[in-house]
């Protein structure tokens, strides 16, 4: 005869694992590194810079 299991705890488990794998490929689809974060930030800096120095004086 077959070992009864207690169906809650196969659901739980099974939604656990689920929540694991939606989170492992959301680390891949949204994550950056420190790096790519700190030249978007550079980047960003740069332009700002180079639009306000580009700014006429009337």
């Amino acid at each position: 005869m077959a070992e009864p299991i207690n169906l809650n705890k196969f659901r739980k488990a099974k939604a656990r694992a689920d929540k694991q794998q939606r989170a492992a490929e959301n680390r891949v689809k949204f994550g950056r590194t420190k790096a790519e974060k700190a030249r978007d930030i550079l980047e960003t800096d740069r332009a700002k810079q180079n639009l306000d120095q580009s700014e006429r004086d009337e």
